[in-house]
């Protein structure tokens, strides 16, 4: 999500005690989404060319101050494309709920609006309700029902991306997906290509495996 490794947010987490997750019983870290708005606000000083020390000591002052806002600034990975909708509605069509709601933070701290389906009901009420931008499609949703959504979705000139942990690039395409990203998904990657199927419309297919 942020592009940084996870050992240097350890790091980052040790030596200014700034961000400080809250732990599992088993030790594992839990960020809230306010958190990773100011890891992201560190990764785009750093980006500017402040060190790590100075980017948190900026963000220092800007919590003391109360002038932190968790959406901002947006970070230039390499990914940047054109500007979001406003409004952009984008379907989660996801089979595990912890993937979806990870992905729906992510696209919500990036400025679009997010519907989550976790069955292919869900899914086609989404359809036929407030029609998404663009449709992020499990395979394996409703026991396998997601390359026939993804037919459906295609049929009403909505754009798909399929997303799984199956080597099905060449089934999604030949379901009429517009691109297939491979999971676990990389969040600047499916940023990039939900921007990408924003700014073509439903004209050139994105045939690469992310």
């Amino acid at each position: 999500m942020l592009g940084v490794p996870a050992a240097t947010i350890r790091t980052w987490e040790d030596r200014y005690r700034l961000v400080v997750p809250e732990r599992t019983a088993s030790g594992h870290r839990l960020y809230s989404r306010e958190q990773v708005g100011q890891l992201r606000f560190v990764r785009a000083q750093m980006s500017e060319g402040l060190g790590a020390a100075d980017a948190h000591r900026l963000l220092a002052e800007r919590l003391d101050g109360g002038s932190f806002a968790a959406g901002e600034p947006a970070l230039a990975d390499g990914d940047a494309g054109p500007a979001v909708p406003p409004q952009a509605t984008i379907l989660l069509a996801e089979c595990d709920r912890y993937a979806a709601e990870l992905q729906k933070d992510f696209l919500t701290t990036e400025g679009f609006e997010v519907d989550v389906a976790l069955s292919e009901a869900e899914a086609r009420s989404a359809l036929s309700g407030r029609r998404p931008a663009v449709a992020v499609i499990e395979p394996l949703i409703s026991g396998g029902a997601g390359l026939e959504l993804c037919r459906s979705f295609k049929r009403s000139g909505v754009p798909v991306i399929v997303a799984s942990v199956l080597q099905a690039r060449e089934q999604a395409l030949a379901a009429g997906a517009d691109a297939f990203l491979g999971k676990p998904l990389n969040p600047p990657r499916l940023l990039s290509a939900i921007r990408d199927l924003l700014g073509q419309g439903s004209q050139a297919r994105t045939e690469a495996a992310l």
